[in-house]
């Protein structure tokens, strides 16, 4: 099965170089394209089946037709909860609903005054079948008083019933009027009561789950609405609705706490590279370069030790340039390279996430030395990853202004026309940079991807050949090729593709390989073959080689929980949290893992409703 091309990967827009779709998001959308297989909300996988959902009966026939004769458990189930059903306050939200109209006729009411004062003491000196009867007229007062809006009332009626009779009903209904109070303390504790005595009461977990919500326990409200969810067979758009809120929330809750103590981290070495690797390299200016005589006691001593860490390409080479441009502008003395080292010290904050300080740096560096169109190019990323666009085609048009004949100023102008959605701009913008420059490989990739996502396969196709030819030892050629001939589920080629990719950067790049191509291959292999096996080596091995690699992370963990393997899923999508750059992608990568860890509490909690929907349902799948 194809699936539509999707956007550019999760990465921030001008940090972003000619990439098709990322595996998170082409996982991601395989799966919603099949929600009669596997039910999602935001990461949660749950197979979904009639002999897996729980199935109840509504209003009086079912269980009046049992009467008189022996009931098996199923039917006294359905039975009991048809009763409950007849008797429960309709209200869902607590503030608008009206009781239910569908009462037993022995529990009608003609006054208030029918009823003896129950209290703790005199409730025993009651036979059983007036305790029977009194609740039932108490709890049928306690609903008109509820419709009436006397809470308080209503409260001290359900409470009396109580008394009577222990009924999970009369806890959930006192909930009701405690939360159209706001009391959500008490709601919890009579919900929780409720649900104690029925683990499968539906109604007494939402309103639970609301008053979780309320007091800020997130966790707990999302747990309570995932369950509810199941139990329910996913009938509630609203409960659906609810937990999908709840992940944001608490996601969002979360990553500011990460972001506030967190130590700034530069992201995977690829992602570093693709970034760097999206502007044309330039030579060195004068005096920074290797053979120049220079003590890295000074600024452009360290600023020249800075770009060496560059040209590793490893995790502790950018991490060594990022502390050497550092430690440059402190030393000073930097001559007509300030405005230089300014630019690359913006550009690793960036890479941080640190937009604030960035900014400050490319300002500086436009102050030094106006015609420094990166800089330019660089402020636009940050304003577009921030959503400001406007801000964004400014500084592209103030690079213009500096050099009309700047390539990579069409080049990364043409990557946000792409983010947009603008795909004529872009295609424009990105035949303008190769019109200026033929021989930067990304600017005719892109254009092919453009050209793709504009419907134009046969060009896109195309363009890909003439890469191909003109730029032969190229791996991301073949690697971005193969992506688009899996998306058209052309498997085997794409797998032939991939495969020349990863060959051709084992021998160009062996200490700085790129593995996106081992996750296009598993991806392949997985959609084409089922192979779930070698999908993980394929990952692992992408993991081996590259540990901070976000996106080989999220791919495994997607691929576990397709599987079922909900702990094992749940590790990787923690590591995904922990490898994001900024906070939202902190929030995106924390939806996944709170979805996750909550699908493993709920078959803690609901040991018999994870057998059923375990033994009922084929294994997930995609």
């Amino acid at each position: 099965m194809s699936n539509p091309l999707p956007s550019m990967p999760p990465v921030p827009p001008a940090l972003q170089i000619s990439a098709p779709p990322s595996t998170w998001e082409r996982l991601s959308s395989w799966i919603s394209e099949n929600k009669a297989v596997v039910y999602t909300i935001a990461g949660i996988a749950v197979v979904v089946t009639g002999a897996g959902a729980v199935y109840y009966l509504n209003g009086d026939a079912a269980a009046k037709s049992t009467a008189g004769s022996k009931l098996s458990k199923k039917e006294r189930r359905k039975r009991k909860e048809a009763e409950r059903k007849a008797a429960d306050v309709t209200e869902t939200s607590a503030t608008t609903s009206q009781p239910s109209t569908s009462q037993p006729k022995a529990a009608s009411v003609e006054s208030e005054s029918d009823l003896p004062e129950i209290d703790e003491n005199n409730v025993q000196t009651f036979t059983a079948q007036q305790r029977e009867e009194y609740a039932a007229k108490l709890k049928q007062a306690g609903n008109k008083a509820y419709g009436d809006k006397a809470y308080n009332k209503a409260i001290e009626l359900y409470t009396q019933a109580i008394l009577c009779k222990p009924d999970p009903v009369f806890y959930s209904n006192r909930a009701a009027c405690r939360s159209a109070m706001s009391e959500w303390d008490q709601v919890i504790e009579d919900t929780t009561a409720a649900i104690n005595m029925d683990p499968d009461y539906v109604k007494a977990i939402n309103r639970r789950a609301t008053a979780y919500e309320h007091q800020k326990m997130y966790s707990e409200a999302l747990l309570d609405f995932t369950a509810s969810c199941i139990i329910d067979n996913f009938k509630s758009e609203s409960t659906a609705q609810a937990v999908e809120r709840l992940l944001k929330v608490y996601a969002e809750h979360q990553a500011k706490e990460i972001m506030a103590t967190r130590t700034p981290k530069l992201p995977s070495p690829i992602f570093v590279g693709n970034y760097i690797q999206s502007f044309r390299p330039k030579p060195r200016p004068e005096g920074l370069e290797d053979s120049d005589e220079v003590s890295i006691e000074t600024g452009l001593g360290q600023l020249r030790l800075g770009l060496q860490g560059l040209d590793k390409k490893t995790s502790e080479g950018y991490e060594a340039a990022r502390a050497a441009f550092e430690k440059a502008i402190e030393l000073g003395e930097l001559g007509s390279n300030e405005a230089y080292a300014y630019n690359l010290r913006g550009t690793m904050r960036t890479l941080l996430g640190n937009h604030t300080d960035a900014l400050s740096d490319f300002d500086k560096s436009i102050e030094l030395d106006p015609s420094l169109t990166q800089s330019y190019i660089k402020r636009a990323s940050i304003n577009l990853e921030l959503g400001d666009p406007a801000k964004a085609d400014a500084e592209f048009a103030l690079a213009l202004e500096q050099n009309k004949e700047d390539p990579d100023v069409y080049y990364h102008r043409a990557q946000s026309h792409f983010i947009k959605g603008d795909f004529s701009d872009a295609q424009k913008d990105f035949q303008k940079s190769i019109d200026l420059d033929k021989d930067f490989i990304f600017s005719h990739i892109q254009l092919g991807v453009t050209q793709y996502k504009m419907g134009s396969i046969a060009s896109s196709m195309a363009t890909f050949r003439r890469c191909i030819k003109n730029f032969p030892k190229v791996p991301e050629v073949y690697n971005y090729y193969g992506e688009l001939l899996l998306d058209q589920g052309n498997f085997a080629e794409a797998v032939e593709k991939f495969d020349t990719a990863i060959e051709m950067e084992k021998q160009t790049k062996p200490m700085s390989m790129n593995v996106l191509p081992l996750i296009n291959k598993a991806l392949a292999l997985f959609q084409w073959k089922q192979d779930f096996k070698e999908a993980e080596q394929l990952c692992q091995k992408a993991l081996i080689i590259d540990p901070e690699c976000d996106i080989a992370v999220a791919t495994m963990a997607q691929l576990l929980l397709q599987q079922n393997k909900v702990p094992e899923a749940l590790k990787y999508f923690e590591r995904a949290a922990e490898l994001a750059r900024t906070e939202g992608e902190i929030v995106n990568a924390l939806s996944y893992a709170e979805a996750t860890r909550t699908q493993v509490q709920v078959t803690e909690k609901y040991p018999k409703l994870a057998a059923k929907l375990a033994g009922g349902a084929p294994g997930m799948r995609m």
